[in-house]
């Protein structure tokens, strides 16, 4: 737990900074990047296994981390997230595969909690 707890703290500390600021472009940025994953013709439980295959890809362990505490939220199962870290190997080559390491370590922390 004290990786979840160490990301999110974080995470929470430098948003509140990065707003703080009151930067339009940023805010913006940040605004629409929330209302992609939103309900809509795909479901956000689907955008969010798709968030987390594009970052395992661009290899983001921030980004991993935050799709994977998603995922968890929308009820992904071990299995599903076992499929969903296939398709982002096979698609992003063995270079992903360290990061498959650190998401698989993050995943099982996350399900212990």
């Amino acid at each position: 737990m004290p990786q979840i707890e160490e990301f999110n703290a974080y995470r929470t500390k430098m948003n509140e900074r990065i707003f703080a600021r009151e930067n339009k472009v940023l805010n913006r940025l940040f605004n629409l990047d929330t209302n992609t994953y939103a309900e809509g013709a795909l479901p956000t439980k689907t955008k969010e296994m798709l968030g987390l295959v594009a970052s395992m890809v661009l290899r983001c362990d921030d980004c991993v981390k935050y799709h994977l505490e998603q995922c968890k939220n929308q009820g992904i199962t071990d299995a599903e997230m076992m499929e969903i870290f296939s398709v982002a190997t096979i698609v992003g080559g063995t270079i992903v595969i360290p990061h498959l390491r650190r998401a698989l370590e993050f995943w099982d922390e996350l399900m212990a909690a």
